[in-house]
């Protein structure tokens, strides 16, 4: 998969819209797939699997309307996040951890009050 198919600019322009409506774990989970998506480690076929998970939470297409079914409707969505991430485990590199966090951490200011621990 060449980056010229993957819209990295428009797929970050989603991922922000959704912040708030998601809230920063939910985000987070996002934020992680899309890194590891962008990864020049990670197979094709992961590839593809993150771009379907993230697609499905940030594009306005859902199987089960969460407006008409309030708990079912969120339920779909939060199952594809957790399959997508379970399964990418393996390619989530400390470094994609702390970028996540720091762009958390700058989109959701109130939970950025830390004392960061560093292991010399």
């Amino acid at each position: 998969m060449s980056n010229n198919v993957i819209d990295y600019a428009l797929l970050w322009e989603k991922i922000k819209e959704n912040t708030k409506r998601i809230g920063r774990e939910g985000v987070r989970h996002v934020l992680l797939m899309y890194f590891v998506l962008k990864s020049p480690k990670t197979p094709r076929s992961e590839k593809i699997l993150i771009y379907s998970a993230i697609a499905y939470l940030v594009f306005p297409i859902d199987l089960i309307p969460s407006r008409r079914f309030p708990i079912i409707g969120w339920l779909d969505e939060l199952v594809s996040a957790t399959v997508a991430i379970q399964k990418l485990r393996r390619y989530i590199t400390p470094a994609i951890e702390y970028e996540v966090d720091r762009i958390l951490d700058n989109w959701f200011p109130a939970y950025a009050e830390y004392v960061e621990l560093i292991d010399e």
